[in-house]
């Protein structure tokens, strides 16, 4: 019976994402020192951190190399988890407005 090896990734793959992850974390930097506000601040930060965080998740967490069933069981949750406080932030929202405009028309 013939042992398979593991599969051994180019060290060059680990360091492209390094670098890359250290352009990420200066460009993420680099919002606070211009000193850009606002929503476009935010809409940038959670940017870069969900790249830098795809990043390391794919690469050094050796996802990308792992069967659709594993990834759907590691990410499904999380995106269903997320979506359900999305609806309940939106309802709850609903529900702000409606008393508000309820309790001033009284």
């Amino acid at each position: 019976m013939e042992q398979t090896q593991p599969k051994l990734h180019p060290i060059s793959l680990y360091l492209k994402i390094w670098a890359l992850l250290f352009v990420l974390s200066t460009m993420s930097y680099m919002v606070d020192y211009f000193e850009v506000q606002g929503l476009l601040r935010w809409t940038l930060i959670l940017l870069f951190m969900s790249l830098k965080a795809g990043l390391i998740i794919t690469i050094f967490m050796h996802v990308r190399w792992e069967r659709l069933a594993l990834k759907l069981v590691l990410f499904l949750p999380p995106l269903a988890i997320v979506v359900f406080i999305s609806l309940m932030a939106i309802e709850g929202d609903y529900t702000f407005v409606n008393r508000l405009f309820s309790f001033i028309s009284v």
